[in-house]
């Protein structure tokens, strides 16, 4: 069905490539358009948990395949905040939003749009041969695809600047420890990694991870007064839930728990 991606989902995981490793997994209309398709069937599907956004080949994701989009019809320059609007934006907002762990396993260079839509996921785990590289620079644009939001939150307003401004890649050992990715791991040693923590999440208390999650997210654009109603608000939800239950259950018999995501 896909031709620039793939999707593969089992046991409570669905594993998301990038799948053009000849264009570094660059994005074009086509892959965008299955990246929207591949996450409409992980919402649908009751039994995916987690999910993993890695790319194919050598390289994560260079970001913008220019040439996709180099002359719009008639000649005439494309309107790139279009673009932004119906294709880069939509992502990063799905990415945020949906209702479970999302996990971006950074194989190689991430750059441009590839850098923060890696930075868009909730767990970014690089290897240390990676790169992140805000090269917006480089062709006279401004970091989007939420960087110019998610990188000062992360990182601060000095390394935001220092990225954005001069291009430099950054490598994915100093990103781990700037706080911009959770972790950097040796090559060969990232998808063991990514796999193991991807499967503890499968089966976690998914709703649990969902809210937490939602909350954190959203605790940026919330005064303290209110975060703690919206901490109240989920706790009475939680309380009730099968996974909580299941939890003490399994705490007080001191066995590990069998959560069920309800």
């Amino acid at each position: 069905m896909f031709e620039t991606i793939t999707l593969d989902i089992a046991d409570g995981v669905a594993r998301l490539t990038l799948n053009r490793p000849d264009r570094l997994n660059s994005f074009t209309v086509q892959m965008h358009g299955e990246i929207a398709a591949a996450l409409d069937r992980v919402e649908a599907d009751p039994s995916v948990r987690t999910m993993i956004l890695t790319g194919a080949g050598r390289g994560f994701c260079a970001g913008q395949d220019l040439a996709d989009r180099a002359v719009a019809p008639g000649g005439h320059a494309v309107d790139l905040g279009d673009s932004v609007e119906k294709f880069y934006a939509p992502l990063i907002r799905r990415l945020a939003g949906l209702p479970l762990p999302v996990i971006c396993a950074v194989n190689g260079v991430a750059a441009g749009a590839g850098a923060n839509i890696a930075l868009a996921c909730d767990v970014v785990i690089a290897a240390r041969g990676a790169r992140f590289i805000q090269s917006f620079a480089n062709i006279g644009l401004i970091p989007d695809s939420g960087g110019t939001w998610i990188l000062p939150r992360l990182i601060g307003q000095a390394r935001a600047l220092g990225l954005a401004l001069t291009g430099d890649p950054l490598p994915a050992e100093t990103a781990a420890n700037w706080g911009m990715i959770w972790k950097c791991v040796d090559d060969d040693a990232l998808s063991a990694e990514v796999d193991a923590l991807a499967h503890r999440f499968a089966k976690g208390a998914t709703r649990g991870l969902a809210r937490t999650k939602a909350l954190i997210r959203g605790a940026w654009l919330t005064s303290l007064d209110d975060e703690l109603d919206i901490e109240r608000d989920t706790m009475r939800e939680l309380g009730a839930s099968h996974d909580y239950q299941e939890g003490v259950a399994a705490f007080t018999a001191k066995r590990p728990p069998v959560f069920t995501g309800r």
